[in-house]
């Protein structure tokens, strides 16, 4: 556990989440082997093959926060003049106020006392913080970057990636779920639905079934009496 209050967050959008970035890794993987650099200027996130730098991806980048093992530490974008200028981290900060969430509010938010603010850990909390600022804004996917000392930054980007479609993720989703432990996966899907622009529709006054539906296709999950997923099938057509 790393930011426990943010946790809940970022376990209802874990699914949108991981299909977004999964995208974005194979885009990234399309160029061999790569670099990212970050011009934060331009406010731009570039991967580059390195066999032939003209090859690249370039996405807007919108930083998020910083998380620092000096400070021990979690320093919100918003919290800087010059950190946010296209306000997307303010919405983490409006939400947090809304609903009374103090580590959204709070400009800096110090690690758990029982954190051990190794690399691992702050890789896990950037994590963390990337599916927060999923759920609230609906922008995705992130990058959790390391810039030096430990430190790493979290950016959302707007990147030229296709929508994400039913059909992609029948396609995706079987893999991804082998990896995810999904704490509330009805909440997940439906939240899925809500992110992806899906229309859901519940199976039974139970909550046992959902169908999700767009232009391609459809997918229905089977939940048992603890929410987990125990089945997931697909109907992909016009």
């Amino acid at each position: 556990m790393t930011f426990a209050a943010l946790q809940p967050l970022a376990d209802r959008a874990a699914l949108f989440t991981a299909l977004r970035q999964d995208a974005l890794s194979a885009a990234a993987d399309g160029l061999g082997e790569h670099r990212w650099d970050v011009d934060m200027t331009a406010g731009t996130l570039t991967f580059s093959a390195n066999g032939d730098p003209s090859r690249r991806l370039v996405t807007r980048a919108h930083l998020v926060a910083t998380i620092a093992p000096g400070p021990r530490s979690l320093l919100w974008a918003w919290a800087h003049p010059q950190g946010d200028p296209q306000g997307v981290a303010t919405q983490l900060r409006a939400y947090g106020q809304k609903h009374g969430l103090t580590d959204l509010t709070n400009a800096e938010v110090p690690f758990p006392a029982d954190a051990s603010g190794d690399e691992a850990w702050i890789a896990q909390a950037a994590h963390t913080v990337g599916g927060v600022a999923v759920e609230i804004t609906g922008r995705a996917p992130y990058y959790s970057a390391p810039i030096g000392g430990g430190t790493r930054a979290v950016f959302l980007l707007d990147a030229p990636l296709p929508p994400v479609t039913v059909r992609d993720a029948s396609i995706v989703l079987p893999r991804l779920l082998a990896g995810l432990a999904l704490s509330d996966a009805r909440s997940a899907v439906w939240d899925l639905a809500r992110l992806a622009g899906w229309t859901l529709t519940w199976t039974d006054q139970a909550f046992s079934g959902a169908n999700l539906t767009d232009q391609t296709g459809a997918l229905t999950f089977s939940f048992d009496e603890h929410a987990r997923i125990t089945n997931l099938q697909s109907h992909i057509g016009g």
